[in-house]
């Protein structure tokens, strides 16, 4: 079992480590469409390369943020039901589908998207707008952020099994390392109940100084 938990530290690493610089690829996209704009604006010209481009660099972002993602838990969950179940059987669910439906599921992808890549390799496959670019770069993002959002999927797997016998921690515990939206959140949570507490002084005290009748 340490050597799965090892295993998994790797894996979280791995996404942690690409997570935390993809943000840049976001940066060169925006940057990237305020020059071409403003090429097309002043000079009249402009290149379908640069507007392809800007979608290649977002399909890289988000595919190779996926699993870093599901390492902080950011997917969307519909939590109506499952909050309302014991901690064993959500882990439980967990389980199930880290196993049976997200693993299938990305190596189903890997299988049809890879034939297709290695033939847009090998034949140099361009866009079909004019000036556009190569089109394997761009397909080659869709096995490696489905790959690393497999390996997170086998990470999370192993927490969740090593909690149930008694190796690890709750998976569905505080993160560790905390997004800014979440410290934000948090900041604005703590300043809404000092807003109360001080709202509730208030009115305690204005209640006093009434004069009884």
């Amino acid at each position: 079992m340490q050597a799965l938990i090892a295993l998994s530290r790797a894996i979280d690493k791995l996404n942690a480590f690409i997570g935390k610089y993809a943000i840049w690829l976001i940066l060169a996209s925006t940057l990237i469409s305020a020059v071409n704009a403003l090429v097309r604006k002043v000079f009249g010209v402009s290149s379908n390369g640069f507007l392809e481009i800007q979608w290649y660099l977002f399909a890289w972002s988000f595919l190779l943020a996926a699993g870093y993602t599901l390492l902080h838990r950011e997917h969307v969950r519909i939590d109506v039901i499952n909050s309302r179940l014991s901690k064993k059987t959500q882990v439980w669910i967990d389980i199930v589908g880290f196993g049976l439906f997200l693993t299938p599921l990305c190596l189903v992808i890997i299988y049809y998207t890879w034939p297709v890549l290695m033939q847009m390799y090998a034949s140099k496959e361009m866009s079909g707008n004019p000036g556009g670019l190569i089109r394997w770069p761009v397909w080659l993002s869709i096995p490696i952020g489905v790959a690393l959002l497999m390996l997170q999927g086998w990470s999370e797997l192993i927490k969740r099994i090593a909690f149930l016998t008694g190796h690890g921690p709750d998976p569905m515990g505080k993160l560790v390392d905390v997004s800014a939206e979440q410290e934000l959140a948090e900041v604005l949570r703590k300043e809404a109940q000092e807003r109360d507490a001080k709202m509730l002084q208030a009115q305690a005290a204005s209640e006093k100084t009434v004069p009884q009748v």
